[in-house]
């Protein structure tokens, strides 16, 4: 063994620590020993003329000391009698000079050892950890009050409705009217652990949610999908349906929430068997279980590709393959689709079957396209086989499409965006951004390191050179989408935003945060203004920090819960949106989304919670934050 790996040799096991040897000596024992126990006695004293010079050298010294004024004097009261000590027992010091030398110096602390040193340190480490651990407990239950009063505003004046409008103080259905943000935000009332809101919504969807799917009309087969079909199916895991995980001991039973999935999921399927091709209409009636396209006949990329997890998740604890096997073929098929590096357009032809224009972008209606390409295989766990290995590769092709086509950054200050290609490969690069391409950051670190920390993977040497540059993309584009809140004059990202490039530059339209580092980097123009409680940035500030464990992404998601706090937050109940960032006070919109529940609230939570809260290796998130078993793990209570 090399030296420089040997212990070190002071400890507390090879070294004994006398602390006797750190007291100090008195004056007269260093005078005595100087005079009487060295060679200067026996030189000194030897002759008469020695002893006088001794003699006299003594009463010098003694006269010093007795007209000398110690500053210790200032620790006495004026008569000099003493004060109280830290237990409140009187202490005399006496009253004049010689006794004062007299007294003993205070004997110092005994040293530490290394050892002993490095225990105290240890000691206030754990006690820093333990603070720092309390501040999220609290934070987090500022989320969990958040989140029940966005609940107590929807049951107070729209419960049963899709959504809550906070200011008029009424609901509307814009979803179907299938009460959307009562199953949006169902799991995360179980994942908070507030037990009256689970019983509230679980006997509102018993009661009332299969009456309303088997009457109702038009709904979009994407939005359904992800929000009520996906809430369903994570409410059956997390009651404890399938031996999961049982977070909560109240509402209905699981098989609940099962049966009505399946009656909800049997209507959608309309949209696969009514089209000519594996590429599903976009609208289905549920009354009827019939489907057709969206007007001007076709589907968004990102809508069809994006139904996968929930359907699969259906088969595996129905045990009927029908949901799993529709929903596959369109992968499938966009497999065979070209494409750009990987890229796709954001516009898909259900007649067809082929990809329509060349608009390619990660914003709304192409985003989750790319997101579920890597969860879906995911989604498989240790049972990953070659059949889905296909879409591992497309993924992979996708990300290093965006780094070569898509990356750029902003001057003056270097942020890293990522744009778009309206006019397909052979066009003009647009340096647009929707907020809605925040969520590519924490896909990104998730397809890297597939859930584990990046600490551990880099340990265990299972990272390649394109996860590395996956996760350094993943980090930058956190950076920019906090960037794109911290700009504003609310702390509030907008809608869209642009970057200030060599090609493209606009004037008087930052952000209204003159302190800001890039208020000239951010272009944010008055249509786009608007924020609607969306969830992408602090999904991904939750998915970066359970995977690379900095804590400046827990801060960030502070910053901006704050933000919504001060802004959106409604007395009487409920969140608003707001129709500009950039002013204060911002004007309000009069819509709380379900996502803010189903949702922000949650990752939210989730970023402020211990990482054993649905672990990233056990659990796939779908696009609305409903969590999914990984298959080949057990999730424990």
């Amino acid at each position: 063994m090399s030296s420089s790996n040997k212990s070190l040799p002071y400890s507390t096991k090879d070294v004994h620590y006398d602390n006797a040897k750190f007291r100090h000596r008195s004056f007269f024992k260093v005078l005595y020993q100087t005079f009487f126990t060295s060679n200067v006695k026996r030189t000194s004293l030897s002759c008469s003329t020695g002893k006088f010079l001794a003699l006299l050298l003594i009463f010098g010294i003694a006269y010093l000391m007795l007209t000398h004024t110690s500053p210790a004097n200032s620790v006495t009261n004026s008569l000099g009698k003493g004060v109280k000590n830290s237990k409140d027992k009187f202490v005399s010091y006496g009253g004049s000079r010689l006794g004062k030398l007299l007294r003993k110096p205070p004997r110092l602390p005994p040293r530490l050892s290394p050892d002993q040193k490095g225990f105290n340190n240890s000691s206030s480490h754990e006690s820093d950890k333990l603070n720092a651990g309390s501040k999220w407990i609290a934070r987090q239950q500022s989320v969990k009050d958040a989140f029940i009063h966005a609940w107590s505003g929807y049951t107070k004046y729209a419960i049963g409705y899709d959504e809550l409008m906070p200011l008029s103080q009424h609901g509307v259905d814009g979803l179907g009217g299938l009460g959307a943000t009562i199953v949006d935000a169902l799991d995360t009332a179980m994942i908070m652990g507030v037990d009256e809101v689970v019983s509230e919504a679980g006997s509102w969807i018993e009661k009332h949610l299969l009456d309303r799917i088997t009457k109702k009309g038009q709904v979009n087969l994407f939005e359904t999908t992800i929000r009520v079909l996906g809430g369903l199916l994570s409410a059956y895991h997390l009651s404890g349906g399938e031996q999961g995980m049982k977070l909560t001991h109240t509402g209905p039973k699981p098989t609940v929430y099962l049966e009505i999935a399946k009656n909800l999921a049997d209507r959608l399927l309309s949209a696969f068997t009514s089209s000519p091709t594996p590429i599903p209409f976009s609208d289905v009636i549920l009354h009827d279980s019939t489907a057709h396209p969206a007007s001007g006949g076709l589907s968004s990329t990102s809508e069809v590709s994006t139904l996968q997890l929930e359907f699969n998740y259906l088969s595996a604890i129905s045990g009927d393959p029908k949901y799993s096997v529709e929903t596959m073929k369109v992968l499938e098929h966009i497999k065979t689709l070209p494409k750009v590096e990987g890229l796709v357009p954001i516009y898909i032809s259900p007649q067809t079957g082929e990809f329509s224009g060349e608009n390619i972008r990660l914003g709304s209606r192409g985003d989750s396209y790319y997101e579920y390409l890597i969860k879906v295989w995911l989604q498989q766990g240790t049972a990953q086989d070659n059949n889905l290995t296909y879409l591992y590769d497309m993924y992979t092709e996708a990300m290093k499409g965006v780094r070569h086509r898509l990356v750029q950054k902003s001057i003056p200050n270097g942020l890293v965006f990522v744009g778009e290609l309206p006019y397909g490969s052979e066009g003009s690069f647009s340096p647009k951004m929707d907020h809605l391409v925040c969520f590519l950051s924490g896909t990104l670190a998730l397809g890297a390191t597939k859930g584990i920390t990046k600490e551990k993977a880099m340990k265990d040497n299972l990272l390649n050179f394109e996860d590395l540059e996956n996760l350094k993309l993943a980090e930058d584009l956190a950076k920019t989408c906090f960037e794109m809140y911290a700009v504003t004059s609310t702390g509030l990202g907008p809608e869209i935003a642009y970057f200030h490039t060599k090609d493209f530059s606009e004037g008087g339209l930052d952000g209204g945060n003159k302190s800001s580092e890039y208020v000239k980097d951010i272009i944010i123009k008055p249509a786009d203004r608007h924020n609607l409680l969306r969830p992408e940035t602090v999904e991904s500030l939750f998915f970066l920090y359970r995977i690379t464990e900095d804590p400046k992404y827990r801060e960030w998601g502070w910053q901006i819960f704050e933000a919504f706090e001060k802004y959106t937050k409604v007395d009487t109940g409920g969140y608003s949106s707001l129709d500009d960032v950039t002013t204060i006070p911002p004007h309000r919109r009069d819509k709380m989304e379900t996502f803010f529940l189903g949702e922000t609230l949650k990752y939210l939570y989730l970023l402020f919670a211990d990482s054993s809260l649905i672990p990233l290796d056990k659990f796939v998130f779908n696009t609305e934050a409903h969590p999914f078993p990984i298959k080949g793990t057990k999730n424990d209570s």
